[in-house]
């Protein structure tokens, strides 16, 4: 039986974890969660899975979780950062499952990997923020980092088709976000209901805009960066409406393989839970003849910047990822507080790169500096 960890409980990954684990009770237990606010799901989800620890953000919430639990329940409860870092290198647990969203998820990816547990990573800025540092990490503690987003699994599952040597280049798809098409003026007037709509996934608020801003694209090509040992030159983003085809890999050949399946985040989860094996899941299955027409086409960089912007951070090196993404962050948070448009999201990331630049992103303190910087930053030109 596999003893997991689970950092996000309450997301919609840490959900569909939690499915698969109640799929698997024979194969998997939780031994320790952490979350955020949502108190009421999280009882709900100690109740049944029983944790031995547990982590929420403050001592407020703990005490609101308390007064949700039965009496017998004796796990442990903690809190905040260090809680989370608690959770996350957890001794019994042999897997951290990390899908905290933001950067808020680096110090207890860090953790896990310094105590030896196996990651499945979904938490995209890990890597996005210290790459480096965390790969470095990674293969001095000889364990396995196993991609939970659906187009990294896409890769890490097409790539066992051929040698490393061989590879030319990998090709990220992404599905447009709500509003494919619509050009520059036009993204002016969107409202974040509309940016929250994604068309194929079920995603929390900020995947959500940043799936609909392409920012999310430009993550995943910065995490494919450090997760396949790749230069930004041999990754190619190109639009794929129907989330069919996940991602795909072309070798040298000329051969290009490919990862398809419904758009349903079960599969990448299950994979990097059993892998090497793969479990029998609970879903429909693909059928091709159903699907249509499947569609691909160039991103429009021009009405959707975020992602040049992603390309030149991960150019740029240094803390540009970290300044990227902490900007990102505030903007974001800033338009679903509806205190900015659309358009200025991708806007104030440009100009906070611009802005911010010292460190060289050898270190832990760098980023974090760095990511600080970015955020003071940020929230000055959008208070402008």
């Amino acid at each position: 039986m596999k003893l997991i960890s689970l950092l996000g409980s309450t997301g919609s990954i840490g959900v569909n974890v939690l499915h698969l684990v109640r799929q698997f009770p024979q194969r998997y237990r939780i031994v320790a969660m952490a979350a955020g606010r949502n108190v009421h799901l999280m009882a709900e989800q100690v109740v049944e899975f029983k944790p031995e620890l547990v982590s929420i953000i403050d001592a407020a919430h703990a005490a609101a979780l308390c007064d949700l639990l039965p009496g017998e329940y004796h796990g442990r409860i903690v809190t905040g950062l260090e809680g989370n870092k608690l959770v996350a290198a957890y001794p019994v647990a042999s897997m951290t499952i990390s899908a905290i969203v933001g950067a808020a998820g680096l110090l207890p990816t860090l953790s896990a990997i310094q105590a030896g547990k196996d990651i499945g990573l979904a938490n995209k800025e890990t890597l996005v923020m210290a790459g480096k540092i965390v790969m470095e990490a990674v293969q001095k503690k000889g364990i396995k980092l196993l991609p939970v987003d659906s187009e990294h699994s896409a890769i890490f599952q097409a790539l066992e088709a051929g040698q490393r040597r061989d590879l030319d280049k990998i090709i990220l798809t992404a599905s447009g976000g709500p509003f494919r098409g619509k050009n520059a003026e036009e993204l002016k007037t969107v409202t974040k209901e509309q940016a929250l709509n994604h068309p194929n996934w079920d995603m929390g608020r900020k995947i959500s805009i940043d799936s609909a801003t392409l920012m999310n694209k430009g993550l995943e090509v910065i995490e494919a960066k450090w997760l396949f040992d790749v230069t930004p030159e041999e990754i190619e983003v190109v639009v794929h409406p129907q989330s069919i085809v996940h991602s795909l890999v072309e070798y040298k050949d000329g051969s290009v393989i490919a990862q398809l399946g419904i758009p349903d985040m079960k599969i990448p989860i299950a994979y990097a839970l059993s892998y090497p094996d793969r479990l029998e899941l609970d879903l429909r299955p693909l059928q091709l003849s159903m699907c249509g027409n499947l569609e691909f086409s160039e991103p429009d960089y021009i009405s959707f910047p975020a992602l040049k912007l992603a390309f030149e951070a991960i150019k740029a090196g240094g803390v540009a990822p970290a300044v990227l993404n902490a900007a990102n962050e505030v903007a974001v948070d800033a338009f679903l507080n509806s205190r900015i448009l659309f358009p200025d999201i991708a806007e104030t990331v440009a100009r906070t790169m611009d802005i911010v630049q010292e460190g060289n992103g050898d270190s832990l303190e760098d980023i974090l500096q760095a990511d600080s910087s970015a955020r003071r930053e940020a929230t000055r030109l959008i208070q402008q």
